[in-house]
């Protein structure tokens, strides 16, 4: 019988301390938040982008924004380490995001929105574009969106929670980034 697995301890996990992690090179992939409702989802976003080294979040509308407690809950201190930056208007965000060379690409189901795992992505810089928890991504943020994602789904509900959207999308992309193992 081989010997059981070891849990890691937290120590032996070569974790970056919050200042290391914000001078590390990241992906040049930012999220956008349309109108989350939940401080919970945004959290745990923010947590995530930790995780998958992703360089900013945008917090747009409704959104929600640090310090909060429920915020805090879920993304246990990345939001002290992902940069952020609220802006009511997500237009101002998008046109300021092409002038800078970014592709906008929203994460949701329409009539033209493409396979997620088949978006052959090279590390050009891009925005992805999570909608709110009811109604999605906005029309008008829709119709800048260059290109279009979604996330095969095999069930009845064809939705998933906004925060596991945003792991499900980011691990995928970072995957075809192909600098990560």
């Amino acid at each position: 019988m081989e010997k059981s697995a070891r849990k890691l301890k937290n120590i032996e996990l070569n974790r970056l301390s919050v200042d290391k992690f914000k001078d590390s090179e990241k992906l040049p992939l930012v999220v956008i938040l349309d109108n989350i409702r939940s401080l919970n989802n945004v959290g745990s976003v923010f947590r995530t982008c930790d995780c998958m080294g992703i360089g900013k979040v945008y917090l747009c509308g409704i959104t929600g924004t640090p310090p909060h407690r429920d915020i805090h809950k879920t993304s246990l201190g990345a939001e002290n380490s992902v940069l952020w930056e609220y802006e009511k208007d997500i237009l101002k965000v998008i046109q300021h995001l092409k002038s800078k060379g970014f592709t906008i690409a929203g994460l949701e189901q329409t009539d033209q929105s493409l396979d997620i795992r088949k978006h052959p992505w090279d590390n050009e810089p891009l925005a992805l574009i999570i909608g709110n928890e009811i109604d999605g991504i906005g029309d008008e943020a829709i119709g800048e969106c260059e290109r279009l994602f979604e996330i095969p789904q095999y069930g009845t509900k064809h939705s998933f929670n906004v925060a596991v959207s945003v792991g499900i999308a980011l691990w995928e992309l970072t995957r075809l980034a192909k600098r990560r193992p």
